[in-house]
């Protein structure tokens, strides 16, 4: 599925995208970039991530943060049809965009490289059953070394910083095998499961036996958000997706119908040579 939103990576595009965000956000992201990184910085990161991003050669610069309060419209379905529901799953998608879109636009504000620890949440509040704040929300971080890449630059091809959803560790381990976060990329499907007839599901009430219906509807969702994942890191040029995972909520709308959510990093290579740590044996000293 196409973003929806313009994410693109012209300095006019970025400038709009930085007008939207509060201006008490601006404020405080344009005197943490006045100190060039050398000032104080916030961040999500665990102790542990914290030093291994540090040793991976990046600087943390700050937490940033999208949202968007997204109002999801009706869409009739068919009680015993199977189907997507295109116009919940668009609407799931542009507002996960709109949120990522304003993080991004936060780290470009601090001049980050990148951001890294990304974390997506759905929140529903009580002033609407049908509107639901979408939140992006990770640290932005600068590159102590910039000519470490081929390219001297570790942001995306049209120059927005990347973004990632992987540990500290997973971030330490991936660039020091030689690779490189290039984007955050998703795919979505709120797929309607038809539900069974009255006297079908009675015949089967005592029997072992497959349910097809189901299994079927479930299986092409699925695949309906890989396929888009996948597409969005081929867009990015990238040379594969880590840390994938396969979400399901059925948020509001009951059980028959269900958001398939298909989430990982894409990457891609710093050199033709990989170094690959060597595991090590951690002993614990927990009772």
């Amino acid at each position: 599925m196409a973003r929806t939103d313009g994410r693109a990576g012209t300095e006019e595009e970025r400038a709009a995208a930085q007008a939207g965000l509060p201006p008490d956000a601006l404020r405080r992201l344009e005197e943490l970039e006045a100190k060039g990184g050398r000032g104080l910085f916030t961040s999500d990161l665990s102790v542990n991530e914290f030093l291994l991003v540090k040793e991976a050669g990046f600087h943390p610069r700050g937490l940033v943060f999208g949202s968007s309060i997204y109002h999801i419209g009706l869409q009739r379905r068919s009680w015993a049809k199977s189907q997507e529901l295109e116009g919940l799953t668009q609407a799931m998608y542009t507002a996960r965009e709109l949120a990522m879109s304003r993080m991004e636009a936060e780290a470009d504000v601090l001049g980050a490289d990148g951001v890294v620890g990304v974390r997506l949440d759905v929140n529903f509040y009580e002033w609407g059953q049908h509107s639901a704040e979408f939140i992006a929300i990770g640290t932005a971080v600068s590159a102590t070394d910039r000519g470490a890449t081929e390219t001297g630059s570790w942001r995306t091809n049209d120059g927005k910083p990347f973004t990632s959803d992987l540990s500290g560790q997973d971030f330490w381990t991936l660039v020091r095998a030689g690779y490189a976060p290039l984007g955050l990329v998703l795919g979505t499907c709120v797929y309607h499961v038809a539900h069974q007839a009255l006297g079908g599901a009675l015949a089967r009430m005592s029997a072992n036996t497959e349910l097809t219906n189901f299994t079927q509807s479930l299986y092409e969702a699925r695949e309906l958000a890989m396929a888009r994942m996948q597409e969005e890191a081929e867009r990015l040029g990238a040379e594969g997706i880590v840390g994938v995972q396969l979400v399901e909520r059925s948020h509001f709308w009951g059980s028959h119908v269900i958001e398939f959510l298909a989430i990982g990093t894409a990457v891609r290579p710093l050199r033709a040579d990989h170094v690959i740590a060597t595991p090590q044996m951690v002993l614990t000293l927990d009772s």
